[in-house]
């Protein structure tokens, strides 16, 4: 683990490493989504139970802006998006702040990811950190299938497999899964959850405190954020080139937390 960098050389590294800034994701992939999230397609909520509070493709586009930093500008449609990385190291310390809490509390954690290829070290290695600060790692419970798929855990961190590959997936169901088969086995479900995608949407939706890193193509956590659902989402690029490049925003979570 490096060193914590400070506030504005990880501003820097997320601009260079093109976490945050001007981020791989294309401004028409995010309208897209948006849209699809506003037209009632679930596969867009993450879980989430939006109602019919976000109907209209710009009011998602204003929160957008505002939690992530994607460009406001409604004529803007094809071409550059991007992440604002204030926001970003501003959501780090927020999660940071929850992180503490439950370092101090010996809470139960569960730590999951629908992008393993790019977020898997930032959960295990987080996990690591609050199971030696005396919290309780959630174990998820043998056996659990989800959408054709296996759900277990790798280094502390659910994942989904299917056919010996583990997947990128934004459904809900893999943490639908652990959640009842916690319950079905009388054990206590988890009092944080951090994860990505539709494992922090239903985990949110099911009235456990959760961080959930996001990409400017994924709408749903931020609106969810913006209700008081999700404690906090993190905007960030969640796959880029070299999964090392977290390593920086990781330490900097980790410090501001207390757990270095």
């Amino acid at each position: 683990m490096p060193i914590p960098p400070s506030r504005t050389e990880l501003i820097d590294h997320l601009l260079r490493t093109r976490i945050a800034g001007h981020v791989a994701t294309p401004r028409e992939n995010n309208l897209d989504h948006y849209r699809r999230l506003a037209q009632g397609d679930r596969q867009y909520w993450f879980g989430l139970e939006l109602g019919d509070r976000w109907t209209d493709e710009q009011d998602v586009l204003a929160v957008m802006a505002e939690r992530c930093g994607v460009s406001d500008d409604l004529e803007h449609r094809v071409g550059q998006d991007t992440i604002d990385p204030e926001l970003t190291v501003a959501a780090l310390e927020r999660a940071a702040t929850l992180l503490r809490k439950a370092a101090e509390d010996g809470k139960r954690v569960l730590f999951a990811t629908g992008h393993p290829g790019g977020l898997l070290d930032v959960h295990r290695t987080t996990a690591a950190a609050l199971r030696a600060a005396g919290c309780e790692i959630v174990s998820v419970p043998g056996g659990l299938r989800a959408d054709d798929g296996s759900v277990y855990q790798v280094a502390e961190v659910a994942v989904y497999e299917r056919g010996a590959t583990l997947w990128h997936t934004h459904s809900p169901a893999p943490m639908a899964a652990i959640l009842d088969g916690l319950r079905l086995q009388g054990r206590p479900q988890p009092d944080l959850v951090v994860a990505d995608h539709g494992w922090a949407g239903c985990a949110a939706q099911r009235g456990i405190d959760a961080v959930g890193f996001a990409d400017s193509n994924d709408p749903a956590l931020f609106l969810a954020e913006a209700e008081g659902v999700l404690q906090v989402a993190v905007p960030l690029d969640d796959h880029v080139v070299d999964p090392r490049f977290y390593e920086p925003m990781t330490a900097y979570l980790l410090g501001a937390a207390g757990l270095l």
